[in-house]
């Protein structure tokens, strides 16, 4: 087996399937571009969503590249061996290309080849979809897809069989539901299918006779999967049968690393040994001595490098209390907790976040183009957290003389829950204090509290990423629109500097970042107004060109300032020519063919997002 590190990896992955006819192109932002249904990219097949959906990507059929992601449903696990918030993710697809065979068997040969990583067969198992039987009474014909509640799609004879005649014997070959062999979409609509996912053995001896990937023994460590792109989950909630089958592929680099070397952990491989050893030097503290340092350790190493990427994303977010901000500062608050836990006195995260931004600047560049930012950041919020750790205390020092003619020496779960709600104060801290008085605090009733608090937030969170570009909604794709058109507005009104940070779209409106330092003005709005509905009076034909990007921005299309961008782009120019045209942009899509067919634009309100940067929530009637 042959023993990578993580840029070795990420390089012999490009290289395999760039021999195999694959173009490289760039992975994307972190932060995913007009669609408002999740609040990260969350899998390499994110960005290729409207690709997987039919549209010609301009590298071709054949595509290879990494990815940063994040996953927030696990933070709460994160501390043991195995679970990352931030992850990288190497990918491959077919956009209407090859299918099952050629992609399990390209699949198979980067694993067990010795010119590639060179994994003992013995040591590989897979998984396939068991199949599904459509739900009865929903009309769904088996195989069909396209119905509510159970798909009904049979059994993935095909790819087990292909995985046997590679050589994967029966034993090794599990068939599992959908909770564990369907994947997709990515948010809540979107391209899906079945998948088929590679296991590497980290046992020494099976549980059990019939022990196989997915066994609940935990020996069977998953580090590769192909899913199978055969349908589109739309709003309603029905999947319907995608015009031309894809594969979308994802290989993740910090477990396949652990098992490459031999680990268990993915915070003992070369990724994390720098991390951690800058967090041992900041709080004098040892890491393999005592499980509940290492626990601490593994959030701050976590937690710094998420914060990082999402700081130094070109379309980075500042920490606050809603959305993607709010996940950011969770991440931060939680690697200061832990650090004070481990040092006392706390740690500085801004020298953790150096030695991160050194490690992965060569794949990411945009971590040292945006250094200062992400230590003034992580400065900020951390002065902010101390503040609140401060009231938090002081707050509790009121309740105490109170709290202390409780005989029973008891605080209430519901007080515990308003020091956290009102002042941020985390419950680990109200405990530690509670004890240090005699006391302990009720935390069934601070969790069954909390739980209602997640409910609602999760409720609303639902409500307001509702719709969005993922399912290509006509309303959704006039908005998608209707922001080429503001962005150009804003140029024109205030300035070049007016440059977008990001969009939100739902069916019901388009929410529109940009910089810009002072609050627009009554008349700045209005003029933004007026200029979006005269372009869309004028009935502007909106049309799309595939060109290089060094050429696209000769002819004057916006481009995203820290963007990564293939070799051949799309270019949606809105005007009467590539060279009479009021607004031209880079662009991925998709988008209306007139303007004359997207209504009366109006801004609802104009407000501050974060430093320096405004936005626009504007609906079209």
């Amino acid at each position: 087996m042959n023993r990578l590190t993580a840029d070795e990896l990420r390089s012999k992955y490009i290289n395999f399937f760039v021999s195999k006819g694959h173009a490289q192109i760039q992975g994307k932002s972190l932060l995913p571009e007009n669609d408002p249904t999740v609040l990260f990219t969350t899998a390499g097949m994110h960005p290729l969503v409207p690709y997987l959906l039919g549209e010609q990507h301009p590298a071709g059929k054949r595509l290879v590249d990494f990815q940063k992601c994040i996953r927030t449903g696990d933070i709460d696990a994160v501390g043991d061996a195995s679970h990352l918030t931030f992850f990288e993710m190497l990918g491959n697809w077919s956009l209407g290309d090859y299918f099952k065979e050629e992609a399990i068997k390209m699949s198979f040969e980067f694993l067990t080849s010795p010119q590639w990583l060179n994994i003992p067969i013995e040591k590989l198992g897979v998984t396939v979809f068991e199949g599904e039987v459509a739900t009865k009474g929903s009309g769904a014909t088996e195989g069909s897809g396209a119905t509510k509640g159970s798909v009904g799609i049979p059994r993935d004879d095909e790819s087990a069989a292909i995985w046997k005649s590679l050589g994967i014997p029966e034993n090794r070959i599990a068939f599992l539901p959908r909770a564990d062999n369907w994947w997709g979409p990515a948010g809540t609509t979107g391209p899906c299918g079945p998948d088929t996912e590679m296991f590497y053995y980290i046992g020494d001896t099976p549980c059990k006779e019939d022990c196989k990937p997915g066994c609940s023994c935990n020996k069977w460590l998953e580090i590769w999967n192909d899913v199978f792109m055969q349908y589109n989950k739309n709003a309603a909630g029905e999947y319907e049968p995608l015009s031309r089958k894809c594969v979308d592929t994802g290989m993740g680099i910090e477990r396949t690393v652990t098992v490459l070397n031999g680990k268990t952990s993915v915070y003992d491989t070369e990724i994390f040994a720098p991390i951690i050893a800058a967090i041992e030097k900041a709080a004098n503290c040892r890491y393999g001595q005592d499980a509940e340092t290492d626990r601490s350790i593994r959030i701050i190493a976590d937690h710094v490098r998420s914060a990082v990427f999402i700081l130094g994303d070109p379309k980075a977010v500042s920490p606050s209390n809603v959305g993607a901000g709010y996940v950011l500062r969770r991440l931060i608050r939680r690697a200061v907790r832990h650090g004070r836990k481990l040092s006392g006195e706390g740690m500085s995260l801004s020298l953790i976040a150096e030695v991160v931004v050194d490690g992965f600047k060569g794949a990411y560049p945009e971590l040292e183009q945006n250094s200062a930012f992400i230590k003034n950041e992580l400065n900020k919020e951390e002065a902010k957290f101390m503040e609140t750790l401060q009231k938090g205390e002081h707050e509790f020092e009121k309740l105490l003389p109170n709290l202390l003619k409780d005989p029973r020496k008891i605080m209430s779960g519901r007080l515990a829950f308003k020091l956290y709600d009102t002042y941020g104060f985390p419950i680990e801290l109200t405990e530690e204090l509670a004890g240090e008085a005699g006391m302990t605090v009720n935390r069934e009733e601070f969790d069954e509290a909390f739980k209602k608090h997640q409910e609602l937030s999760r409720s609303m969170s639902g409500q307001a990423f509702k719709g969005g570009l993922g399912d290509q909604g006509e309303m959704a794709v006039k908005y998608h629109t209707a922001t080429h058109l503001l962005h150009q507005a804003l140029k024109l009104i205030l300035g070049e500097h007016a440059a977008q940070k990001g969009s939100n779209i739902t069916a019901e409106r388009l929410r529109f970042d940009f910089t810009h330092e002072a609050p627009m003005t009554a008349e700045e709005i209005k003029k933004t107004e007026d200029i979006v509905n005269s372009q869309i009076m004028k009935d502007l034909p909106v049309f799309m060109e595939t060109m290089g990007i060094e050429e696209a921005k000769a002819q004057g299309a916006i481009a995203l300032f820290g963007e990564k961008y293939e070799a051949q782009v799309k270019v949606y120019t809105i005007g009467n020519s590539a060279s009479d045209f009021f607004t031209k942009e880079v662009c991925g899509g998709p988008h209306v063919e007139r303007t004359g067919t997207l209504g009366n634009f109006s801004i609802q309100k104009e407000q501050s997002s974060s430093a320096g940067v405004r936005r626009i929530r504007a609906v079209l009637k």
